[in-house]
């Protein structure tokens, strides 16, 4: 284990940052979960369930903005390796 307070400084800021995004993340599926079925309560309460589904725009749309905020949470960060042949790349243009 690393005794350099400069790394642990920078595994501790690493480590809020992800907390915080996966806490973030579960206040965005909640309000997704609440907020969508509000409006298919809505649809349903006015529509008895025979008219157009139009909530599914909302849960459509807003289901891939929540998707792209999933990967953001959970994509795996990048290994040295491929920062160091990214870093390569970008000297060589």
């Amino acid at each position: 284990m690393s005794t350099d307070p400069a790394v642990e400084a920078d595994l501790r800021q690493r480590a809020e940052k992800r907390l915080k995004a996966r806490r973030d993340l579960g206040a965005h599926i909640l309000s997704y979960v609440l907020v969508n079925g509000f409006l298919v309560a809505i649809w349903f309460a006015t529509s008895n369930g025979d008219t157009f589904f139009w909530p599914m725009f909302p849960i459509l749309g807003w289901g891939i903005g929540l998707a792209f905020n999933v990967w953001e949470v959970y994509s795996p960060e990048p290994t040295e390796a491929k920062i160091q042949a990214e870093m390569e790349r970008l000297r060589r243009r």
